[in-house]
């Protein structure tokens, strides 16, 4: 294990000021996106709309990562260059999605698992020589009756473990992803609770696992109420209560934390993270990894339409600065206008 190279990694992924742009939807995913914004849904299209956030400017002072689809880490720009050598090139460090999606998990009804630990360590070597520097790996843990059940936390956070300890062997950085979906009604102390249960579990498995918790960085949910729940916890108390359950289960050693917005409004998901870095003595930096609250306004804008792509770009840049702002608690509603 390259120790050196995966803590120099893992340092500037979470540069002040900066955080990781998820570009990694699945071909499913963007068919959706793209049909909303009235695109096509072609191989081609999905590498122009990517080599449209990636040549925005701001990417170099803005984001500091991104995750890519194996699709994308295989294409080039238009210009011939390999997005991969594009990123590095403007200081941008290329990422890899790992997981092979989620299926119903046998037995327990209502909850999913990740697949894509197969000949994980062989892709691994691919995408390393590729130039990819980190991976993620996303498990899905849903709120409902009953659930989630503590077997489906141990599994999906077995899996993760077990992905991580591949990525450090091969020098890649981790992002280990167990989100917390917002779909239901329940309120910000099931959140709390869940999240809690879910956090210890998973750092528990990374020890018995022998991942090395200095050289993995989390990508995590916040504590908040359901999309559908009543009385839903302000912005305060999101970030009040996000720092309070990272706190109480990840380790100050890991090199930081980045977020999810996991279906939230473009302004929540700043204004939350904005509230969790106003407050004072978090043990490690708290910033975002964002894809629909970064960029789906730009594909909005751009519609697949050449006579669009400055328009989309500036759309982009807008969500990256006030994003940043927010990495370092300095946003403002006002900023937005």
């Amino acid at each position: 294990m390259d120790t050196a190279l995966l803590a120099k990694t893992a340092a500037a992924l979470v540069a002040p000021g900066k955080g990781l742009l998820a570009a990694d939807e699945s071909a499913g995913t963007c068919a959706k996106r793209f049909a909303v914004a009235g695109v096509a849904d072609t191989e081609e299209m999905r590498r122009t709309y990517r080599e449209m956030l990636f040549t925005t400017p701001v990417m170099k002072s803005t984001i500091s990562g991104v995750i890519l689809h194996d699709e994308t880490l295989r294409q080039k720009h238009s210009n011939g260059t390999p997005f991969a050598d594009y990123l590095n090139s403007i200081g941008v460090i290329p990422g890899i999605k790992v997981d092979g999606g989620t299926r119903d998990m046998a037995g327990a009804p209502g909850e999913i698992i990740s697949d894509g630990l197969d000949g994980l360590q062989k892709r691994m070597k691919e995408y390393f020589a590729l130039g990819a520097r980190f991976a993620k790996w996303r498990a899905v843990i849903t709120i409902g009756d009953g659930i989630p059940t503590s077997r489906c936390i141990w599994a999906n956070a077995h899996a993760l473990a077990r992905y991580a300890a591949i990525c450090q062997e091969a020098g890649i950085v981790p992002v280990v992803e167990p989100e917390v979906l917002l779909d239901g009604d329940y309120d910000i102390d099931t959140s709390f609770n869940v999240t809690e249960a879910v956090l210890r579990t998973l750092i528990g498995q990374m020890a018995d696992n022998k991942v090395s918790i200095e050289h993995t960085i989390l990508k995590a949910s916040m504590v908040i109420s359901g999309k559908d729940g009543k009385n839903r916890a302000n912005q305060a108390e999101v970030g009040k209560r996000t720092v309070e359950c990272l706190k109480r289960t990840v380790p100050g050693a890991m090199p930081g934390i980045v977020f999810l917005s996991g279906g939230q409004s473009d302004i929540d998901s700043a204004a939350h993270l904005n509230e969790m870095n106003k407050l004072s003595g978090n043990p490690w930096p708290l910033t975002f990894s964002y894809s629909r609250a970064l960029h789906f306004s730009a594909l909005k804008v751009w519609q697949g339409k050449k006579e669009n792509y400055k328009a989309a770009q500036a759309a982009f840049a807008h969500r990256c600065k006030m994003n940043s702002l927010a990495s370092k608690g300095k946003w403002t509603l006002a900023a937005e206008q």
